[in-house]
């Protein structure tokens, strides 16, 4: 049994325009405007559920949270990858959009039980705050100012205490999450956010969604 959870989307590449180096995620957001249920369909009925199928037949059946990387292409639904636990940062927009209890899910999938899953209807979107110079060389231990000003969701990646302090301690520093009506509300709160945050050696992208916007302008 599968049990789809709500779809989202990355952005690899480091700056605005989906130009530069391919990183480990710059931001995401939830839900998807331009895949349609005849989409998801497909995707759950030709490539989750027949994977879940493959892995019983080969004596191999995975019970836990199964991670399909797919891209809608010109041909139809394809897959980039699969990972045996949840994405990053797709994630954290995605269960904050969850109405029902994770830990009741779980426990389902473990026990082998059936489930319901259910989901609010507002938006989220999320922007990674990173050292200047990542995903190449970067520099650690620069104070981040602004946290108690946040009025969202702050998930916190590569940073350390020192003190009464938060200093930057990789390359992907921060995760800033917005909710709203709407993906352009989401948008506008996620950025309001990371306006409150000070520190002298953070970049992020601006444009997180962008394929979203273009396709509701469409």
């Amino acid at each position: 049994k599968v049990w789809p959870m709500a779809l989202a989307q990355d952005h690899k590449r480091a700056y605005d325009g989906d130009e530069g180096p391919n990183t480990g995620g710059m931001g995401a957001y939830s839900p998807l405007p331009f895949v349609t249920a005849e989409d998801e369909r497909y995707a759950l009925e030709k490539i989750m559920q027949p994977v879940a199928d493959a892995m019983i037949v080969e004596g191999c059946p995975f019970e836990g949270v199964l991670y399909g990387g797919l891209m809608k292409t010109a041909r139809g639904i394809e897959v980039i990858e699969f990972n045996a636990r949840f994405g990053d940062p797709e994630t954290e927009v995605v269960l904050p959009r969850l109405k029902s209890d994770i830990v009741d899910i779980f426990c389902a999938v473990a026990e082998g039980r059936d489930t319901q899953l259910e989901w609010h209807d507002f938006a989220a979107l999320g922007i990674v705050l990173a050292s200047k110079g990542y995903p190449g060389d970067y520099e650690k231990g620069h104070e981040i100012k602004g946290l108690d000003r946040v009025e969202g969701a702050v998930y916190h990646m590569g940073t350390r205490a020192d003190g009464g302090r938060i200093l930057t301690n990789g390359g992907r520093v921060l995760f800033v999450v917005g909710k709203g009506r709407d993906l352009a509300e989401a948008r506008r709160n996620a950025l309001a956010d990371v306006a409150r945050i000070d520190c002298d050696n953070l970049f992020h992208r601006t444009d997180i969604g962008h394929r979203a916007f273009d396709d509701l302008e469409r």
